[in-house]
């Protein structure tokens, strides 16, 4: 079957070149604001013990909008439309929705509790594992909504088959996200604050996808006639991408700031969270490359399919985990730490794909 690109993907192909000096080096601002946080909230705590009362119905008023600005541009450049090329190829879907909706949420929350209840029982008191638990679980049920685009095309991939994966990706998040966290947190003896939960849903997940798909529409409809639709939408993402990425940075340095303490205590803390992680990352991507291979996905779809399942929507995951256990919480951590290691691991994975082309079929 030949490639099928529609104007939304031609425009996802000519406007994302490949990743920008900022998201190459996101590990490092957000180590940097991780000290800047330390170091602020020991310094100012009677501040951030301020912006942390600044709540209402389980929500910090402060988080939301920082949360809001890292999400609305993503949902902005998600076309429904594309929806309508469901059908073609649907290897790499199937294999992708199989991935991270009925692998990956079980076995992150499988991997936290063999790390925090049993090889690191010693290390951290029950309470704060099960916290973790939960940071971990709220990861691995957010598949990746926004950096999937830089992964595909780092890897020449499908750029309709990514428009496709993210709108189906979104589209059952909808309805799945709230009973797939429920179901292991509660499977983990986690208390499941079901109002939270579905309050969490609506902020982060429908009330910014409307928008996006609102703000998508006015702009196709308002576009200058020489310009177009899809290239309107192009300009206005890339205006707005930096405040996203303000805003994660933003939340980074205030979530370090109410954790001061708490970390500089236990300095180990960061690489205890972060093991599983990495063991979840790659043997994720192991599974779904190799399945790819086996059923003689072609490259160009395989690649995105592999990368797409091992990459988090961890903007989602850190909004939810402040919602429901709180902003000083070890959740909210967890989610953090998935942030610092997200990127090197990503780029990683997109070298090793690169490398291994030549094992996949091109058609």
């Amino acid at each position: 079957m030949q490639e099928t690109f529609t104007p939304s993907a031609e425009s996802f192909a000519a406007s994302a070149p490949g990743i920008g000096f900022f998201e190459k080096w996101l590990s490092v601002w957000v180590a940097l604001c991780i000290v800047a946080g330390l170091a602020l909230g020991n310094l100012f705590p009677g501040a951030f013990e301020t912006l942390a009362s600044w709540e209402y119905a389980s929500v910090n008023l402060v988080v939301a909008v920082l949360i809001w600005a890292m999400v609305y541009p993503m949902m902005v450049a998600v076309d429904f439309a594309s929806l309508r090329h469901i059908g073609d190829r649907p290897k790499g879907l199937v294999l992708t929705v199989v991935v991270n909706w009925l692998v990956k949420p079980f076995t992150m929350a499988a991997l936290g509790v063999l790390f925090f209840e049993f090889l690191f029982a010693e290390l951290i008191a029950p309470a704060d594992a099960q916290q973790y638990i939960a940071g971990l679980i709220l990861l691995g049920a957010a598949p990746c909504t926004a950096m999937v685009f830089v992964w595909s095309q780092l890897t020449r991939g499908d750029a309709t088959y990514t428009l496709v994966q993210v709108s189906v990706n979104d589209v059952i998040m909808i309805f799945a996200f709230a009973p797939i966290v429920a179901l292991l947190l509660g499977v983990t003896d986690i208390a499941v604050p079901w109002e939270t939960l579905l309050l969490s849903v609506g902020l982060y997940i429908l009330i910014p996808l409307a928008a996006g798909a609102l703000t998508r529409r006015w702009l196709v409809a308002h576009a200058n006639r020489n310009e177009g639709g899809e290239a309107a939408v192009a300009r206005f993402t890339a205006a707005v991408k930096p405040f996203s990425m303000l805003g994660l940075l933003a939340t980074v340095v205030l979530l370090f700031g109410f954790q001061g303490q708490v970390i500089l205590d236990q300095p180990v803390l960061i690489a205890l969270i972060a093991a599983p992680l990495l063991i979840q990352s790659y043997g994720i991507f192991a599974l779904t490359y190799a399945a790819a291979r086996a059923w003689r996905v072609p490259f160009n779809v395989a690649a995105p399919c592999a990368l797409i399942g091992t990459s988090n929507f961890f903007e989602l995951a850190v909004a939810v985990a402040i919602s429901l256990f709180g902003l000083n919480s070890g959740a909210a951590l967890a989610t953090v730490v998935g942030v610092l290691v997200e990127v090197p691991v990503m780029l990683s994975l997109v070298a090793f794909a690169n490398r291994t082309q030549r094992l996949f079929p091109t058609t």
